[in-house]
């Protein structure tokens, strides 16, 4: 008998150990591992531009998706920052007859910058810089996850009065082309 695939989402922001969490979850659950900033990379460079982040996503969650209906887990590392992401993400994951997981890493801004700093000067080709001032505000701007989002005790909420469903908010939130 098969078991029911889950979709491990990673929230966090940058440097606070989604990537090495979403590595160790994709060895450990025979996961595919959908990690954008990899993706970037190989495909901008040294670019980060801004119009093909949510593209690139909207593919990898397509992916994600197809992956589910076959049966595998899927592990999306992009940050996941805001409530509404997580909420379309685990409605898909139900519509596709899988769970879903929210794992949330965090961090002090101290030790955030001294990993972002480390990275950079060892790994550049990983990673973009990223000034005092972006980290403030992206801290600023995340929706921690709730206790019963992290434990999947908490209902879904209804998607934004603006959309029918969160599959139509999903499609719009993550666009398959520019």
């Amino acid at each position: 008998m098969k078991t029911q695939p889950t979709l491990f989402m990673m929230v966090g922001l940058p440097g606070t150990g989604k990537t090495t969490e979403a590595r160790r979850i994709e060895l450990e659950q025979k996961a595919l591992r959908l990690t954008k900033d990899e993706w970037v990379k190989a495909l901008y460079g040294p670019a980060n531009p801004s119009s093909a982040t949510d593209v690139i996503e909207g593919r990898l969650i397509a992916i994600g998706l197809r992956a589910l209906e076959l049966g595998v887990n899927v592990v999306v590392d992009f940050g996941l920052w805001s409530r509404d992401e997580r909420s379309a993400l685990r409605q898909a994951a139900a519509d596709k007859g899988a769970r879903a997981e929210v794992r949330y890493c965090a961090l002090t801004a101290e030790e955030q910058r001294r990993r972002l700093d480390r990275r950079q000067a060892e790994e550049p080709q990983t990673t973009w810089h990223m000034s005092d001032a972006e980290l403030a505000t992206w801290a600023s701007m995340i929706d921690v996850p709730t206790a019963g989002e992290l434990d999947g005790s908490e209902p879904l909420d209804d998607p934004p009065a603006t959309h029918a469903s969160w599959d139509e908010w999903r499609v719009q939130r993550w666009p398959a082309a520019l």
